[in-house]
């Protein structure tokens, strides 16, 4: 099937009529029109031009010798090629039964001889223009499909995009967390380290001397020696250093006013060891002449508790850093939503920022306890870390950050407000568009928040940004009722 536009100056029309003077009469008055007019005298002359030339419009005779014009029309109708053309019969049959055996066969139209001119010319121009109609529609109907077609296509490329860019903005967010991380696990591995080698070194040292410190103190002095060595282990309050230089100070008058000597070196130890208030029950030890050596003895003994307590708090930060490093880093390729707890989420990213946020931010957490519900969690990830990075920068890493979550409505809502610099009034409109950025060149793609924008509205949810200076508000609102839809 060939479509192509039509007018009188391009329209083909093809007139078949066994009779040569109906022939030219027809012809001429279509040629005068502007028409394209090509003869046949039979209907087997009509069916070999109609399969070879590009048609708009046959004015077909019924009463021909051979093949008839109803086997005519019959013929071009079961031909793909032909069957959109349309047919107007012209013939001397007036009986109705003939007119509706024309239309039977597929004819559109039937003029009866003797025709006017004006009549052929208006049905001429009226089944022009419906033709047209038509094959203007096929021609849009085709391009429709093939551009529906190829919106689909490109709504699967850019949903892998979408992907692709989450995972890779994920990952360059990591690039810049990974030194921060690596400080985070290198911290207590090198506590570990410390620690396990000074309770090697106390061990060996300590061990062999503590038959010759009892054998030479009494009992009672055992007993005091086991009670200042409780009260070391007990210790849990921590100084600035300025806080203990006023407890030494106070402890060495209190050392010197009770005789004791070295009173410097002993409140030194004693500090050390956590030991610093109601110390009278001890100064018996401490009047001693071998004091120093009774002290340093409890003072190794105490510091293998120290170095144990040290190993297990050093090993449970590591193993909280590596695990959230695990579930931030991973990726989901089901594509599937899961039940997740959103706190969990945050509280990860927060585990990674922690060497930013530890020296001077202070977090406030107020979270209301929620359901589990359908999300994607790697990506809503994505999102707390875009959000509480641009925070951290916008306090200058120094501040308050407050997480607030609350449910209300069915719909969990997540408010990250921080006590930075706010965002000019001018630019807020744009801070979601993609490639926007107010950071300088090589430090900000201007992707993150458009990220966040679409992986929110992948969630059906919403987000909004209230800010003026010394206070930023971004909220997220997500509906936890969400169920995983059918692809």
């Amino acid at each position: 099937m060939i479509d192509h536009q039509i007018s009188p100056a391009t329209a083909n029309i093809l007139v078949v009529d066994d009779t040569p003077a109906n022939l030219r009469l027809l012809v001429g008055i279509l040629t005068e029109q502007g028409y394209t007019v090509r003869p046949a005298r039979d209907g087997f002359q009509a069916l070999s031009i109609a399969q070879g030339v590009p048609l708009d419009l046959i004015l077909l005779d019924i009463q021909m010798p051979q093949i008839d014009g109803y086997e005519v029309c019959s013929k071009l109708k079961a031909d793909e090629r032909t069957r959109h053309i349309p047919v107007i019969f012209i013939s001397a049959l007036s009986d109705v039964f003939d007119k509706v055996r024309a239309f039977g066969v597929g004819g559109v139209d039937y003029i009866t001889k003797p025709f006017q001119v004006e009549e052929v010319l208006a049905r001429v121009e009226t089944h022009l223009a419906l033709q047209h109609l038509q094959t203007s529609l096929r021609t849009k109907n085709q391009d429709l499909a093939k551009t529906n077609e190829q919106l689909a296509k490109t709504l699967q490329q850019l949903k892998a995009t979408q992907d692709e860019l989450i995972q890779s903005e994920k990952m360059a967010a990591l690039g810049q967390l990974i030194a921060g991380v690596a400080h985070e696990i290198n911290t207590p591995l090198g506590a570990i380290r410390s620690s396990a080698g000074s309770i090697s070194k106390f061990l060996g040292q300590t061990l062999e001397q503590l038959p010759d410190l009892f054998q030479s103190i009494s009992r009672e002095e055992a007993e005091k020696f086991l009670a200042l060595l409780q009260r070391s282990l007990q210790k849990k309050s921590t100084f600035s250093a300025k806080e203990e230089r006023q407890l030494k100070r106070s402890l060495i008058r209190h050392l010197e006013e009770k005789g004791v000597e070295n009173a410097d070196v002993v409140a030194d130890t004693l500090i050390d060891m956590g030991v610093y208030q109601e110390i009278d029950p001890f100064l018996s030890l401490l009047k001693r002449s071998d004091s120093q050596y009774l002290l340093e003895i409890a003072y190794k003994l105490s510091g293998l508790q120290r170095g144990t307590q040290t190993i297990n708090m050093a090993t449970e930060r590591a193993s909280k850093v590596v695990f959230a490093l695990k579930a931030y880093a991973r990726y989901d390729q089901s594509g599937a939503m899961i039940l997740a707890n959103l706190v969990e989420g945050i509280e990860t990213v927060l585990t990674l920022y922690d060497n930013q946020i530890k020296n001077s931010v202070k977090v406030i957490r107020n979270y209301t306890e929620l359901p589990l519900f359908f999300c994607y969690p790697d990506e809503l990830n994505q999102v707390w870390t875009n959000i509480i990075h641009n925070a951290l920068q916008a306090m200058d890493y120094g501040g308050t950050l407050t997480i607030d979550i609350t449910q209300r409505d069915q719909q969990a809502h997540i408010s990250i407000t921080d006590s930075g610099q706010g965002i000019p009034e001018q630019i807020k409109p744009k801070i979601f568009e993609p490639f926007f950025t107010t950071k300088p060149p090589g430090e900000g793609s201007g992707l993150g928040l458009d990220i966040v924008k679409k992986i929110i509205d992948k969630h059906r949810g919403q987000i909004e940004v209230e800010s003026i200076p010394g206070k930023t508000i971004f909220t997220v609102s997500l509906p936890i009722n969400i169920q995983e839809e059918s692809q």
